[in-house]
């Protein structure tokens, strides 16, 4: 049954000197409004005042635009301002419901540059996008076209650390699942192989990180004797950032391939419900781990099972896999099992397993008991 939900596109964008500056200044101001609110709400909140809404910090808004010492504000467009204090809002919201962490004041270094533009704050006709305040399109390299007869509802225009320019446009799309196949497969997550199925199909690690480690070093010496300060330290974060940007591009685009090809050939896929966050306070597997981007791997397979009408099937992280033996109707479980054994002979059948494959087995049937 197809269903309607919104989805974002993101493209590549090309601003004029102008429209680079003017956007500078939005980020800028964007940063201003969230860390002036979150410093007025954290007061607030400690001398034990009423809740704050968004309404009261708009309110707020409206009052720094005429200060003298704020009129800045008034340069650029007022709805990624506003944008940023509801963004603000619902991150308090998500901090009394226990779901996230008290929200953080914005670095200019650090803290990622973006604005979310409402659609009543810029145009797009003909495939050109018009922000507000800009007197021309932005130059945008629009790859793969909008679903036809999709209007974005607000796009957002940000800046990464290697001074790439993008644009993302939320539209409303409607998704077709895929034809069922009727197949299910368990994946168990690994470093030497990034997944290992259930079909015994061993998914290589491209280990990116890895591959780029010796460049990444390199550049980051030779950032670290620039000054503090510097035009030459900026140019050397830049170099620093745009190795990190090719790692974790390519890291996701081969991320998106495997988990496409899963998602289209499989109608139920069986995963372990990893604590990767405890796993990388791990020293000697934090850096691999990181690499593998299991995390990742996993939220593309939620969304994209969501999105195509597959399931997805999450085992308990201390359902021992790689202990029990997957012949059917043995059962068997070792009492330990070192990181070094790749593979092991049942004492009870006398089966002769591949540790991974054995344990991508032992996930299937645990999700599929599950279901």
């Amino acid at each position: 049954m197809s269903q309607t939900m919104k989805r974002a596109y993101k493209y590549r964008c090309y601003p004029t000197r102008e429209q680079a500056e003017l956007l500078l200044r939005t980020f800028g101001c964007v940063r201003y409004v969230w860390n002036r609110a979150l410093a007025e709400r954290s007061r607030r909140y400690k001398d034990g005042s009423k809740n704050t809404t968004y309404t009261d910090t708009a309110k707020w808004l409206t009052q720094w635009k005429t200060e003298e010492d704020s009129a800045f504000l008034r340069e650029v467009s007022n709805v990624p301002l506003q944008q940023a204090l509801r963004a603000q809002q619902q991150a308090f919201a998500t901090f009394f419901a226990k779901r996230a962490r008290y929200p953080r004041f914005k670095s200019k270094k650090k803290s990622r540059k973006s604005a979310t533009f409402q659609n009543n704050a810029f145009t797009f006709r003909d495939g050109e996008l018009k922000p507000a305040k800009t007197s021309e399109p932005l130059p945008v390299r629009m790859h793969r076209p909008l679903p036809e007869g999709a209007a974005p509802s607000s796009v957002t225009v940000s800046q990464d650390g290697a001074g790439r320019w993008f644009v993302s446009m939320l539209v409303e799309e409607t998704i077709t699942p895929l034809p069922s196949t009727g197949a299910a497969v368990g994946a168990d997550a690994g470093l030497t192989h990034l997944v290992t199925l259930s079909t015994g199909e061993k998914i290589t690690n491209p280990r990116h990180e890895r591959a780029d480690r010796r460049r990444l070093a390199k550049a980051q010496k030779a950032m670290a004797h620039k000054a503090k300060g510097s035009a030459n330290r900026a140019r050397a974060r830049t170099r620093v950032a745009r190795i990190h940007a090719r790692i974790t591009d390519r890291r996701r685009d081969h991320l998106h391939k495997v988990t496409t090809r899963m998602v289209r050939e499989n109608q139920a896929i069986a995963i372990e419900d990893l604590a990767v966050r405890n796993m990388l306070k791990n020293r000697s597997l934090a850096r691999a781990v990181s690499d593998a981007a299991w995390r990742g791997f996993r939220g593309m397979l939620e969304y994209k099972t969501r999105w195509y009408g597959r399931e997805l099937l999450l085992v308990d992280r201390w359902y021992p896999s790689s202990r029990l033996c997957s012949t059917q109707g043995c059962g068997h479980k070792n009492t330990k099992m070192p990181l070094n054994v790749r593979t092991w002979r049942c004492p009870s059948c006398q089966t002769v397993h591949d540790r991974d494959v054995s344990a991508a087995l032992n996930i299937l049937a645990a999700g599929l008991a599950e279901r």
